[in-house]
């Protein structure tokens, strides 16, 4: 029983976090004029897959302490590299696919390189490099074009029936979108086996407190380097699904720059918290279909959560008052705790 309530107490962040989600979810589908098909499904979880990606890579360095505002720039610069070698056979196509995760994950590596053996503040290096990036994609695209494999988009892009061949194919494929079993894949392939690692927990020891871990023998360097390439190598896997979404690439600034916000607001909304050693990719993917949804609320009935009317153009604005009011929220602790030393643990 005691282990339970301390596994209830770990992830009550989470928790919360899956309830409010199918609660506005729920709502969603109860005003959605056409109500609950597999179309809408599928159309709700292809809208949030890019942001789900990119908050998990923005999870990971926000585990050990730090922040990376090069996740946005990241997802387009591999964006627009998927429109030049995302296409041709299938030897090409696998080509391109290891071509745009290795660029992402040699952008990671280079922030973990600045952060850790640099020692410049992630949010001041990221946001440098994050510019640097923007301008490799306006090399690779100068003006939107380019063209990502029809097929390949087919495939991953539509329910997962429409993946299987004939002998497999089965009706009830139908109502499983392919994003929602790559994300599965992306859980359980990638996120656990690097959570359940030394180097993953190490990110965790280090976001708790780095001295601690440094002292414990944690390998502190390593695993923020990690985490960083981790963030860069998930901002690849939305990046190619962005190119696969519109078959071409635009070095789009404004669309980097609110990937990065909603990457941190659904991030704070899954409960990771932003001093670090605390959260988990999980809750951001739900973190990040809450703000799909309520974007979608938006559409459907012109308001916020059906009370305030409001345009869907001012979710960047509701979007950036959720994160200063969970960054607000964490930081008023200190006004209540007794012994001010409590906040160093």
């Amino acid at each position: 029983m005691t282990n339970v309530r301390l596994l209830l107490r770990y992830n009550q962040s989470l928790l919360l976090a899956i309830l409010l989600f199918l609660g506005l979810y729920g709502t969603y589908v109860e005003l959605q004029p056409r109500g609950y098909d597999a179309f809408i499904a599928n159309s709700n979880v292809n809208q949030g897959f890019g942001i789900a990606m990119v908050s998990m890579a923005q999870t990971v360095p926000v585990l050990t302490g730090g922040l990376d505002l090069s996740v946005g720039a990241v997802m387009t610069m591999v964006d627009c590299l998927a429109s030049v070698v995302l296409n041709g056979s299938p030897l090409q196509l696998a080509w391109g696919l290891f071509v745009c995760l290795a660029a992402g994950l040699g952008c990671g590596l280079v922030n973990g390189c600045i952060v850790v053996y640099g020692r410049i503040q992630p949010i001041i290096a990221t946001l440098a490099t994050g510019a640097i990036f923007m301008g490799f994609a306006l090399v690779l695209r100068p003006s939107p074009g380019g063209t990502v494999s029809g097929a390949l988009s087919n495939v991953l892009t539509y329910e997962l029936g429409d993946a299987l061949p004939a002998a497999l194919h089965a009706r009830l494929f139908n109502y499983i979108p392919m994003e929602f079993v790559l994300l599965i894949l992306v859980v359980v392939v990638v996120w656990l086996p690097f959570r359940r690692s030394v180097i993953g927990r190490g990110c965790y020891a280090a976001g708790s407190s780095e001295n601690a871990a440094y002292v414990s023998g944690v390998n502190v360097s390593a695993s923020k380097l990690s985490a960083y390439a981790m963030a860069g190598l998930l901002s690849a896997i939305g990046g190619i699904f962005l190119g696969l979404q519109t078959q071409s690439g635009e070095a789009n600034l404004v669309q980097s720059g609110l990937l990065t916000l909603n990457s941190i607001a659904a991030v704070v909304i899954g409960g990771t918290s932003l001093v670090g050693g605390v959260g988990g990719c999980v809750g951001s993917i739900f973190g990040a279909y809450i703000l799909t949804t309520i974007n979608a609320m938006l559409q459907v009935t012109n308001t916020i959560l059906w009370v305030i009317p409001a345009s869907p153009l001012i979710q960047p604005l509701f979007e950036g008052v959720v994160v200063l009011f969970a960054v607000s929220a964490g930081a008023a602790r200190v006004f209540w705790v007794r012994n001010r030393l409590e906040l160093l643990r």
